[in-house]
């Protein structure tokens, strides 16, 4: 059964890119001895009564199916030189689509998607067994989800109790989210295209933010006009709740309330990005209300801009993750110091890390599917390289609170820049690049409202 084209062609699959990914994984689990993997979806969530929220898709099932419905379970089936990859879903129902839309159907599914097998989710439970009976292993999401674990040890349980038939019992249960991370941590072609067109949707949305704010309009009216840009140009939500953050909430790292009214003279911080089939932005900016930096806040976001400046110069393989951490603080320590923010020498700074008062987070994460991506940062015991392909935020950003020992003209001045970086055999290549960033580009954009 063929899914209408039109609806294949809204979703722009290109199947081929998620069977090479399964082809992947079952090469890994082979090298490790092989057996069965179990890989659902995310349920649907309740919001209220017979309300649900949006629904999104399990990153890990939609990585390697593409396949974006509630109610489904990937098996791949990796037995000796063979693979097997099994989908179960919804089946199809004339009246269920009826009112909430379509569905691809066991067979609809099996070919558009490229699956060997495909059966509907309500014989999930009868078939389960079958296809851990003589396997040594089952790979799944270890203590995730207790449903899902007591759903696979039912049916471990029933492979037992069949022993007298000759079937044996998976003797291994392996967690699957540590192969799957690694190959997550590099993105191919196809990732790389998704994320930065999701990167430039964002700073078209981060300019026009820019452009209409202004003093006397509310942090969620800034919000909404980010919500539009999103969505008109073909991105499916938010990544993650936007923050909003005026005045003296851009001191609160993750401020959402976003109901506050914008006020004459001081900043706004926007730490928002889209989500684009299945992928996410990240940028931050922050910016005048009015449009005009203050000398106070020119100089600490020159002093962030500096910082950011030396993580990217950073960012190259080969180098230490925490290579572009270290970077940045060093420039936002010797500045605090600079700003009589703080006192001492800079290895004094550093060594006690008083820095940490106006500056206490990392400077960066993974980004990928989900905006905090899957992937380790270390390896036995050390920060790992970074490697062409990976894709990180780049993030400093300095946050002062009213106090009796700051200069009262930098209370409340929290400035954060962000942008998506993805790491090329070169060295980077910045995703977010078009978004206004350096005083002169925002003051620019925010003239021109």
């Amino acid at each position: 059964m063929n899914a209408p084209t039109s609806l294949t062609a809204r979703h722009s699959l290109d199947t081929t890119v998620f069977r090479a990914r399964r082809d992947e994984l079952a090469r890994r689990l082979r090298a490790a001895g092989g057996g069965v993997a179990i890989v659902p979806t995310a349920p649907e969530a309740h919001r209220n009564r017979d309300t649900h929220y949006p629904y999104r898709h399990d990153s890990y099932f939609y990585y390697l199916t593409g396949f974006r419905e509630p109610e489904a379970v990937l098996l791949l089936v990796v037995d000796g030189d063979s693979t097997q990859s099994v989908l179960f879903c919804r089946a199809k129902h004339e009246e269920r689509e009826i009112w909430d839309g379509f569905r691809y159907g066991p067979d609809g599914a099996r070919e558009v998607f490229g699956f060997d097998e495909a059966h509907a989710i309500d014989v999930l439970a009868d078939k389960l067994p079958g296809y851990f009976g003589n396997r040594g292993a089952v790979w799944h999401s270890v203590g995730y989800d207790t449903q899902w674990d007591a759903r696979v040890f039912e049916a471990i349980n029933a492979v037992r109790a069949a022993s007298r038939s000759g079937q044996v019992a998976p003797a291994d249960i392996r967690d699957v989210r540590g192969v799957l991370d690694e190959m997550r941590l590099i993105k191919d072609a196809h990732e790389v295209a998704v994320m930065r067109r999701a990167g430039e949707i964002s700073g078209r949305a981060h300019a026009r933010a820019m452009r209409a704010t202004r003093p006397g309009r509310f942090e969620y009216e800034i919000e909404a006009e980010l919500l539009h840009e999103f969505r008109a140009h073909g991105a499916q939500a938010p990544a993650y709740t936007s923050i909003v953050a005026g005045g003296a909430n851009a001191c609160v790292l993750h401020y959402v309330e976003n109901d506050c009214a914008l006020r004459d003279g001081e900043l706004l911080l926007i730490d928002a990005g889209c989500e684009l089939d299945g992928y996410a932005a990240d940028i931050t900016r922050t910016f005048p209300v009015n449009g005009k930096f203050s000398g106070p806040q020119r100089d600490v976001y020159e002093l962030v801009l500096a910082a950011q400046y030396a993580a990217l110069a950073e960012a190259r393989p080969g180098q230490p993750y925490d290579r572009t951490h270290e970077a940045a603080v060093r420039v936002l320590a010797q500045g605090m110091i600079d700003l009589k923010l703080l006192s001492g020498s800079l290895d004094e700074v550093l060594e006690s890390g008083s820095y940490r008062r106006f500056y206490m987070h990392r400077t960066g994460h993974w980004l990928g599917m989900d905006v905090h991506d899957a992937g380790e940062y270390k390896q036995a015991g050390n920060w790992r390289p970074l490697v062409a392909g990976m894709v990180i935020t780049i993030e400093p950003g300095c946050y002062i609170r009213p106090a009796d020992d700051v200069p009262e003209a930098f209370w409340n001045i929290g400035i954060r820049i962000e942008d998506d970086v993805l790491i090329t055999p070169e060295g980077h290549d910045i995703l977010t690049l078009g978004t206004p960033k350096t005083v002169n580009e925002v003051e620019a954009v925010m003239a021109d409202r």
